[in-house]
């Protein structure tokens, strides 16, 4: 399947250029001369990526990548941004609203090439994890109210598990070969160099073709260039490193394990529920997180404490959000806080947010088994009370809830630094 690249320019010298050499790259292009064009044309025919002028007339291309973001059938396609622009706060706008690179001109023709072939390998390792993901989390909530929760752990554990080997060793081989072509990008400038001692009068050609290629600029570029798709290659590693640490699979025995990796690994799993949506401001997570020993416990279940703990507290956000009326304003900041400490012989986790409350009439009943006041289809009941047995019977601690009505509501898990296996139920 050849990848389809959308450009968005209103230069037309730009557009020729680019579309012939991406032609002649074997991929199939579509042009559009200004960013309402551009929406049209996404709207039609779903690119592969696309290069997006900023500086353009009408919807400029900050404001269109922003609109193609906030639509969920366009929000996954990369965009690259095309600029003259080479401030700071240019690119760092770019990044915000959405761009995943940014190239300023003029431009080169192989970087470009190069820069479009990186990010569409790393689009389509994202869709294929994304899609295994999705395919996996629907597998597991139609079998959720039949399968045994230790079941269903050890078979996301083992998915998750399994899509991370996957993910190491194409990232391994990308990271790897990075480096052979820094090494050998730095032999090859020196021998450059050599020549331009040595050669003191080039011929006109040469120096033709050096102006043409501008070597200053490629010996300047070039590194950052690889050094940025390294950048990219460890934050892939970063996520196949935090979803190892949230599968791990379960054991009868206890194993010493580090909260924070716990807690940090789950946060990375959703955080795509934590970023900015069209109606709903970004939900900020304050980590406050004290000096801690690792304990005995059963990490696999632990972590799934976290995760019921934490997508509560962004269902509650959300859902006081969707509720919002202009006779009772939001929170200046969503928020979640985390904060641990050790008080004695025992671990105490806090996890908080600033949400709407729950009300005295429900408190007593949410670790109730099924118990739910979510919509038919959006809750089982099952969350709340899975995280009080894990906590209370597998680790011997206690979880326990505060909250007030238009505060918020905190959860404290105290668990024992140090579990009694003998003692623990069977």
């Amino acid at each position: 399947m050849t990848d389809l690249v959308l450009i968005v320019d209103d230069t037309p010298t730009n557009l020729d250029v680019l579309s012939l050499t991406l032609s002649n790259s074997g991929f199939e292009v579509a042009i559009a001369t200004s960013g309402e064009r551009a929406l049209q044309q996404v709207a039609r025919c779903l690119p592969s990526l696309i290069l997006l002028d900023v500086m353009m007339p009408g919807l400029d291309g900050f404001e269109t990548c922003l609109r193609l973001k906030e639509n969920p059938e366009t929000a996954q396609v990369p965009v690259i941004f095309m600029t003259a622009l080479t401030d700071i706060k240019s690119k760092m706008r770019g990044l915000e609203v959405g761009a995943v690179d940014y190239i300023t001109k003029p431009f080169h023709t192989k970087e470009v090439l190069a820069r479009i072939r990186t990010h569409l390998k790393l689009y389509r390792l994202t869709e294929k994890l994304a899609q295994e993901v999705e395919n996996a989390t629907t597998e597991l909530r139609a079998s959720q109210m039949q399968l045994v929760q230790s079941e269903k752990m050890s078979a996301l554990g083992s998915l998750i598990a399994g899509v991370a080997h996957e993910i190491n060793n194409p990232v391994g081989c990308i990271l790897g070969n990075i480096q052979l072509a820094e090494d050998a990008l730095g032999d090859l400038f020196k021998v450059i160099r050599g020549y331009q001692q040595e050669l003191k009068e080039p011929s006109p050609e040469l120096l033709k073709l050096l102006a043409q290629i501008d070597l200053d600029y490629l010996q300047e570029d070039l590194p950052k260039l690889l050094n940025s798709i390294k950048g990219s290659g460890e934050r892939i590693t970063t996520i196949s490193r935090s979803l190892r640490t949230f599968s791990r699979m379960g054991s009868d025995r206890p194993q010493l394990f580090n909260v924070h990796d716990g807690i940090d690994s789950t946060l990375m799993i959703l955080r795509h529920r934590l970023i900015y949506k069209k109606d709903r401001p970004a939900i900020e997570v304050v980590t406050n997180y004290d000096e801690i020993p690792d304990i005995l416990c059963f990490p696999d279940q632990l972590n799934q404490v976290f995760m019921n703990i934490l997508a509560n507290a962004i269902d509650a956000l959300d859902e006081m959000v969707s509720d919002w009326q202009e006779t009772n304003p939001l929170p200046d900041v969503l928020k979640i806080t985390i904060r641990t400490r050790v008080d004695g012989e025992f671990l105490s986790i806090k996890i908080g947010d600033n949400g709407k409350g729950i009300p005295e009439q429900i408190k007593p009943r949410i670790f109730e088994h099924l118990f739910t006041t979510k919509q038919i289809g959006k809750g089982t009941g099952l969350g709340l009370a899975i995280a009080h047995q894990i906590v209370t019977e597998k680790h011997l601690g206690t979880l326990t809830v505060e909250s007030q009505v238009g505060q918020g509501t905190e959860f404290e898990i105290r668990l024992p630094t140090q579990l009694d296996v003998e003692s623990e139920p069977a």
